[in-house]
């Protein structure tokens, strides 16, 4: 057995940040099946999604330095991570003028690499899967309208102003169901 299934998800990416290279492959077998699963879940395809998760651990190694090891929110920073290059990706495809064509390690700093907030509840995978029958339930409790606006924004990447086009409602509207529903799940995420 390998040293590196010992250890823990932050003491994996400080080896990563050591360029330990088998580091990097534990991640991925501990939470490819995972990333895969939200980035196939946004992605149009699967070869997309195959070649999205590559890029989302060939970005973790090159962008380690980026991570705040201060906070140790590895699971987080991975989704994150993920889902942004998913969405970044099917936006690009949805896009009708060159002005997604830009794409370097500036754009990628800034709209792929998430900066965590502090206060943030350092997660592990072990842990949020525990967690998962609680979220299901809060989830279901949300109206259809509330599910279909989160929907919209976090797994298509709609913006609140393409959410209101697309539903043929004012802005103001969408940008209050997005604010309500992430609210509710909230309440409801606490009272579980």
């Amino acid at each position: 057995m390998s040293k590196f299934k010992e250890l823990s998800d932050l003491e994996l990416m400080q080896e990563i940040a050591n360029f330990e290279s088998r580091a990097l492959e534990e991640l991925y077998e501990r939470y490819s099946p995972i990333l895969y699963t939200i980035i196939k879940k946004i992605s149009p395809d699967e070869p997309t999604a195959r070649r999205l998760l590559i890029e989302v651990f060939v970005m973790v190694w090159r962008k380690i330095k980026k991570f705040d090891f201060a906070s140790g929110n590895v699971y987080t920073w991975l989704i994150t991570i993920a889902r942004n290059k998913a969405v970044d990706q099917l936006r690009r495809s949805r896009a009708t003028s060159n002005s997604l064509d830009f794409y370097d390690d500036e754009y990628e700093d800034f709209y792929i690499i998430p900066t965590l907030a502090r206060d943030i509840d350092a997660l592990d995978l072990e842990t949020v899967l525990t967690l998962k029958p609680k979220i299901e339930r809060a989830l279901s409790k949300l109206t259809d309208t509330q599910k279909y606006v989160l929907h919209l924004a976090y797994y298509e990447g709609f913006t609140i102003d393409e959410i209101a086009d697309k539903l043929k409602v004012p802005i103001e509207t969408v940008r209050s169901k997005v604010l309500t529903a992430l609210q509710n799940l909230k309440d409801y995420l606490m009272e579980s």
